[in-house]
């Protein structure tokens, strides 16, 4: 257990548990991101019991995630980034007690991984913000009044191909598959659709805009 109490091996057990445990909220369900995580916090928990911890160091970490959310937040302000990097950095190469002012960590080791952990969070966090704000990539209102085919029966619940895409549609009344159907409402994601009436002679359907 002696390996434990060096303040390289520490850190890296530290912020790893931290990484596992955040990538578990991304996936969940497996289990096994959990464990691990839980694992790996465990030893770096007892690691951190057994070492001098500088409480100034630890504040600094602390402060040195809310840059990093105005970072995520405001597109094209990478210097709050930067400044949560370094926040990361120092507080990081100063966690533990060394001798005197000299850093427990390994600067160098503080700084690849402030870095590549920081960086890689904030694309994360920055796709997954884009993503939330992006516009649906179809506007349902405008396929009211298209027509598509009934890949199934339907009538509370069914199928209908539409544009070239598979839709879940619901009708007032039962459609048989493989009819001609016309969408004349929507409810969330859900085309209400009713049977298309035989175009008159002369009359031309026409696209929806």
């Amino acid at each position: 257990m002696d390996i434990l109490l060096n303040p390289n091996i520490a850190y890296l057990l530290l912020v790893a548990g931290f990484v596992l445990a955040i990538l578990s909220l991304f996936a969940p369900g497996t289990g096994l991101l959990e464990i691990s995580a839980l694992f790996t916090l465990l030893l770096a928990g007892w690691s951190v019991y057994n070492l001098p911890v500088n409480l100034w160091a630890l504040g600094l970490l602390v402060l040195g995630v809310f840059p990093f959310l105005l970072a995520l937040r405001k597109s094209g302000q990478i210097i709050y980034l930067v400044v949560s990097v370094l926040a990361l950095v120092i507080g990081s190469s100063f966690l533990f007690r060394g001798d005197g002012w000299l850093p427990a960590v390994d600067p160098l080791l503080a700084l690849f991984v402030s870095i590549v952990t920081a960086v890689s969070f904030w694309w994360i966090g920055r796709k997954a913000i884009e993503a939330e704000l992006a516009a649906p990539s179809h506007d349902l209102l405008q396929l009211i009044g298209a027509v598509g085919e009934a890949k199934t029966d339907i009538h509370l619940e069914g199928s209908v191909q539409l544009a070239g895409e598979l839709w879940t549609a619901r009708s007032e009344t039962l459609i048989p598959e493989g009819s001609e159907v016309q969408v004349v409402d929507r409810e969330g994601f859900i085309l209400v659709v009713e049977l298309r009436q035989p175009v008159e002679a002369g009359e031309r359907s026409t696209p929806p805009a």
